[in-house]
């Protein structure tokens, strides 16, 4: 069963670890190797800069992750860099589509030619925030109650503009709810559910049901204190019963994956490293049909950015 995996920080490791490769490098949890021991046929790339880089270099660190991903991702000739959703639909046996993400607009500050030359890089999705406050909005670790900024409409008109898909998943309760009327093409590529697991991180069912309504969708996410309140590990089961609770709420076309692989210091068991990707689809066949885990795996998104194609034209 193919997969399409919306979340995972390889990039932010290719420049930061000595001498890393992307084919084999066993530090890697979504290197290419493992990438088809899972049959990941789509996998996107997050350009993460860490709050931790000073603001006045945090464009050039964004920078070279793009450099990394094309030097060190697209150099390996199973992969194909996707720019346009239709590319999909064309995917040959043995490829695999490279999706490039920006994880928070911290790198830009409130420039927005410095966006426009990140989405040149062939960007498709981009989230306003990480967890914390930038230029255009304010992070899960923030105050909830505090809005997008002014910059943030100049962000979003762009994004509508170049058919983004604009990312909630690190987006504080009032940015997300002030969003939603302003975006075009809306998503959570690595959240879960806070009925299950309550963490600011993860979607209200208020939120999910009207991220559905705006026309969205929610990718599940493999961290396990997002997962089980507390847990730094946790078992495959427990990630499924938010796909359960989720598909509840909205129904099981509007769910799909976001791993975050190379993001996470900790990791469900059984469900380290893409490789281990058949293990949640053999427990999520255990509540759902064959049908209804390949839509969530790939069938699903792959409806989604098709409608996104027929609104351009």
């Amino acid at each position: 069963m193919n997969i399409i995996d919306l979340h995972c920080d390889v990039l932010e490791k290719l420049t930061r670890l000595e001498n890393a490769n992307f084919r084999n490098d066993p530090r890697l949890s979504a290197s290419l190797e493992k990438l088809k021991a899972g049959n990941v046929k789509v996998q996107v790339f997050a350009i993460f800069v860490h709050s931790d880089i000073p603001d006045n270099e945090k464009f050039l660190a964004a920078a070279r992750q793009i450099e990394a991903f094309h030097t060190k991702v697209l150099c390996e000739p199973e992969m194909v860099h996707i720019t346009e959703w239709e590319q999909l639909s064309q995917l040959e046996d043995g490829q695999i589509g490279a999706i490039l993400s920006l994880e928070g607009c911290d790198c830009i500050g409130e420039d927005i030619l410095k966006l426009e030359h990140i989405l040149n890089a062939g960007v498709k999705l981009v989230g306003l925030t990480w967890n914390h406050e930038n230029g255009v909005a304010f992070g899960t670790s923030e105050d909830q109650t505090k809005g997008l900024k002014p910059f943030a409409q100049e962000v979003v008109q762009l994004l509508n503009k170049r058919n983004i898909l604009i990312d909630v998943s690190h987006l504080n309760e009032q940015g997300f709810f002030d969003l939603l009327p302003l975006a075009n093409n809306i998503i959570a590529s690595h959240s879960n559910a806070r009925g299950i697991c309550d963490h600011a991180r993860n979607l209200t069912d208020r939120q999910i049901k009207e991220l559905v309504r705006h026309g969205g969708r929610i990718h599940v996410v493999f961290y396990p204190p997002f997962i089980e309140n507390g847990k730094e590990s946790t078992s495959i089961e427990y990630l499924v019963k938010h796909v359960e609770h989720i598909a509840s709420l909205v129904g099981i076309q509007h769910i799909g994956f976001g791993s975050d692989f190379d993001g996470m210091d900790f990791s469900v068991e059984n469900l380290t490293n893409s490789a281990e990707y058949e293990n949640f689809i053999k427990a999520l066949l255990k509540s759902f049909s064959y049908e209804e885990v390949l839509i969530m795996a790939y069938k699903g998104f792959h409806k989604f950015v098709k409608k996104i194609d027929l609104a351009r034209e």
